[in-house]
């Protein structure tokens, strides 16, 4: 472990309180560094009164192998780890115990100050390897998304303009713009240094990376309909019904957070919702303002009414996921990223309250946009 600046200011701090007591002789904090052969030396970090003269380490100091009754030597210890020492020598005997006991809290401040500079710098070491080992993912990445985009442009050339396989060709091309977008986010990621503010830090829930949610607004159209099309796809694979909407609103705003956030809605759906129950997206106009409301609904069992309560909140998982993996985000990141942009995502159950056309079992994710007067039926 090196000693960072604020830890030598942290050391100082702590030792020059002790200016008040008339016979302390001197005070030395020694930083325990092991080398590669395991072996530990123990280096000056930190004296009172201050020197001009740097101290040497503890073994280069033969002085200090002899056993003095001024001096006391204080471990700073976490359980088996040694993290340094704390060297006190008095002036004459007896050692006081009020000077005791305040050098034991000054032992304990230490160890902690350590203890925390220690995990900082492990914790910045791995983050390090983490970002390099991310880069390196990022670069290999690359390649394979631009040989699937020259593939898929070649076969959607060869594609007669009335063939029925080019929608699903133009859908592969924009889920690959998609990914590429993702991957040049997670590059970005670890470029902005990290700066310590005075402002208070507001913990916003984001699905998408700053570098996915465009200021420029977009319209809704061109972005659902390929997930649409992705979506009736997986329902024929799942051989299970699909009902798509009669209607796309032509909404225009943050295009990209609704597609996230529906995108998500539906890999939930389809994930737990039983394969022989039906799914689907419905695209309606609601409440005093004609608020748009998109609702990936399905036929499958309805939540508990007491799980309703909690399934948006972060770690929370409904009791038709038990057999399948999650974290329990998806929900609570989705709603965060819905009240981000003005609107709000809530449960409804079962989906025939949205409309009696919809099943009369089961649940409906519904997305509720913020009004925008330029929105028009398409």
């Amino acid at each position: 472990m090196k000693a960072s600046q604020e830890l030598f200011e942290f050391v100082r701090h702590q030792l020059n309180q002790f200016g008040d007591c008339p016979n302390m002789r001197n005070l030395v904090v020694y930083l325990a560094i092991p080398d590669d052969t395991r072996k530990t030396s123990l280096v000056v970090v930190g004296n009172w009164p201050p020197q001009h003269n740097s101290l040497p380490a503890l073994e280069d100091d033969p002085s200090l192998q002899i056993l003095e009754p001024c001096r006391l030597w204080m471990p700073l210890r976490r359980q088996r780890l040694l993290l340094g020492v704390l060297r006190a020598e008095i002036k004459t005997l007896p050692w006081p115990a009020p000077l005791t006991a305040r050098l034991q809290s000054c032992a304990r401040s230490l160890t902690e100050a350590l203890f925390l500079e220690l995990e900082r710098q492990q914790l910045k070491e791995e983050l390090n390897r983490v970002h390099q080992q991310v880069q390196l993912l990022v670069h290999q990445l690359r390649n394979p998304l631009a040989a699937l985009r020259t593939f898929s442009q070649l076969l959607l050339k060869r594609l007669e303009p009335e063939n029925r396989h080019r929608s699903l060709v133009e859908g592969m091309l924009v889920e690959q713009e998609q990914l590429k977008r993702y991957v040049e986010a997670i590059d970005r990621l670890g470029q902005p240094p990290l700066i310590i503010s005075s402002s208070p830090i507001v913990d916003i829930p984001l699905l998408l990376p700053s570098a996915l949610i465009p200021n420029d607004p977009t319209t809704l159209k061109s972005i659902l309909e390929p997930l649409i099309e992705r979506a009736k796809a997986t329902a024929a694979l799942q051989g299970r019904y699909w009902g798509g909407p009669q209607i796309l609103p032509n909404w225009s705003g943050n295009g990209n957070a609704v597609l996230e956030i529906l995108a998500n809605l539906l890999e939930n759906a389809f994930r737990y919702c039983p394969s022989t129950h039906p799914i689907g997206l419905y695209v309606d106009k609601t409440g005093e303002m004609e608020e748009w409301r998109l609702c990936v609904w399905d036929g499958g069992p309805s939540l508990p009414i007491k799980e309703r309560e909690y399934i948006f909140e972060r770690g929370k998982r409904g009791s038709n996921s038990i057999n399948h993996n999650g974290t329990g985000l998806g929900l609570a990141l989705a709603k965060g990223l819905a009240r981000q942009i003005g609107g709000n995502l809530k449960l409804i159950c079962p989906p025939a309250v949205i409309n009696k056309s919809l099943p009369l079992e089961g649940n409906a994710f519904c997305l509720f946009l913020p009004s925008n007067t330029n929105s028009e039926e398409t």
